[in-house]
Order: structure tokens, then C-alpha cells, then sequence
């Protein structure tokens, strides 16, 4: 019987390296998707046959089709668990950075790369799991998505990454259910409070608080919560020092807030036509 397969990407570092790691001691095979090369070969060569490094720049839709290629291929035609972990903080400041401006002296776009990297490249790799995990000989799979603390609060310091953070928060929670139901693919999110990796910068080492720092156990206990339970999607685990909380989205205000949310589904999917896939 072949082995779990698993899909990271920004697997050669922090999040997603620990979670590598982490499976591969489970007996999983993990195929390791990042924009460092000479970091993944690398990993491929020291972790050994049961990884596979692609190099994937997940704001390329054609590298993101490649690896997931890939990863099923090599995983003998199946593909148990994307885990859609790349991420990056603000490319440009929008506080305080000196505009930059064209010919006609009006500003040139913000850099809008943290979006790109944090929402849009997720919002689409769930698109092409969904194609893949129907090729599963059991039909289905799992997603988590890393989001963070900062999807669930405001973080003026890095309003694109709160900003993208917070849809990753809304996408589990709207693809979730529906996932779970026509495509048995459960989706959730992890949103970790500060966990120290080896890409932080020496200062912060020798400045942030021991006692304020996650463990990467508490991560990784996370998920396994959501890659042994068999139902439990659109959920969203806040991630706090030990603790793994899990996060209801807000009261309705109202009743009609409520039925639109909820039963105005039914009047959507007539005037649609199809259920959403």
C-alpha cells in the first residue's frame, strides 16, 4: 500500500520545513515546493528518497501547475494534503516609504507582491488540489492554510500580510463546508502568534521575549489535529504560546444578517442554476 503524500509550499524553511520534517517521521512522503533551489536540493539530498524538492514560485499560476504535477507523479498518482505555506511580509512600506513617481509625477503601484504570495497563490492552489484530489484513487484530501495572528487582528506595521492573512481566514471558512460536501476535501487554517525560525533576523533573537514566543510543537500539534480528523473544515486554529484555540467568526448581528449568510444559499443556487463547486 503506497504512502501519504503531502504538497509544502515554502517547505525548505521555518513553518514548512518543521512540518516536513515533522511528517516525514510519520511515514509520509512529502514533496518539499520552494523559491530556494540551492536550499531545496539541498534538503532533497540530506532528508532523503522519501522527499522530492520542486522549485516553485507560487505567484507563477505555471510553476503552481508544475508542482502539483509533479507531486501527484511522483506520489504514484495520489495526493493526500496540500499545505499552502509560502508566505513573505510587506514588500514596501505604506507609511512611511518616499513615493515613487513616474513622468507625469503621480505614483507608481504599491508593490503588491505579499498579496500575490499570501491570497491570490492560495486562493488558486486550492483551485488545482481540488483538480488532483478527484484523481485520488479515494476521492478527496486535505488543505490547511497558514495564515496568522495578524488575519485575526489588525497589524498596522504589515497592513498587505494582515490584509491577505485575513482572507486566508474567510477563504477556509467560505470553501470550507462546501468542499467538505461535493469534493470530501476538508480546508482550514492555522494562524500562529510569533514563532522563531531561522529566517528571523539576530536582533530579534536577542530582543523578543522568551516567554512570548510559540514553540513550533504547538504548530505542528495543530496540524495533526486537522490531518487525523476526517470532517472537521472551514475551521480556524489561533495558535497562542502552547495553546491551539479555535476561533468562531463573528455573532450575527441580526437575523437577516443570518439568512443572508445562510438561507439566501438556496435563492443564490436557483438563480445560478448549479450548486458552487
Amino acid at each position: 500500500m503506497s504512502r501519504p503524500v503531502a504538497l509544502i509550499t515554502g517547505g525548505a524553511s521555518g513553518i514548512g520545513l518543521a512540518l516536513t520534517k515533522h511528517l516525514l517521521a510519520q511515514g509520509w512522503k512529502v514533496v518539499i515546493a520552494d523559491i530556494s533551489e540551492e536550499t531545496g536540493k539541498a534538503l532533497e539530498k540530506e532528508l532523503g528518497s522519501s522527499t522530492s524538492f520542486v522549485r516553485a514560485d507560487v505567484t507563477s499560476y505555471s510553476d503552481q501547475i508544475a508542482m502539483f504535477k509533479h507531486a501527484f507523479t511522483w506520489g504514484e498518482n495520489r495526493l493526500d494534503f496540500f499545505a499552502a505555506n509560502a508566505g513573505v511580509d510587506d514588500r514596501q512600506d505604506m507609511h512611511m516609504s518616499a513615493e515613487d513617481l513616474d513622468e507625469n509625477g503621480d505614483p507608481k503601484p504599491l508593490n503588491l507582491t505579499t498579496m500575490d504570495v499570501d491570497l491570490t497563490a492560495v486562493i488558486q492552489g486550492c483551485w488545482i488540489y481540488k483538480h488532483y484530489a478527484r484523481k485520488n484513487a479515494k476521492r478527496g484530501g486535505k488543505i490547511v492554510i497558514t495564515s496568522s495572528i495578524a488575519g485575526l487582528y489588525a497589524s498596522p506595521i504589515n497592513p498587505q500580510y494582515s490584509t491577505a492573512k485575513a482572507g486566508c481566514v474567510a477563504l477556509a471558512r467560505c470553501i470550507g463546508p462546501p468542499f467538505l460536501k461535493n469534493e470530501n476535501i476538508t480546508v482550514n487554517v492555522i494562524c500562529p502568534a510569533f514563532i522563531m525560525t531561522a529566517l528571523c533576523p539576530p536582533k530579534i533573537r536577542e530582543l523578543f521575549p522568551k516567554d512570548q514566543i510559540t514553540p513550533m510543537e504547538t504548530c505542528l500539534n495543530a496540524y495533526d489535529k486537522f490531518l487525523q480528523h476526517g470532517t472537521l473544515t472551514g475551521q480556524v486554529a489561533e495558535l497562542s504560546i502552547e495553546n491551539v484555540i479555535f476561533r468562531k467568526q463573528v455573532d450575527y448581528a441580526n437575523e437577516n444578517q443570518r439568512w443572508m449568510l445562510e438561507d439566501a444559499l438556496k435563492v443564490w443556487q436557483q438563480a445560478y442554476g448549479d450548486p458552487p463547486q
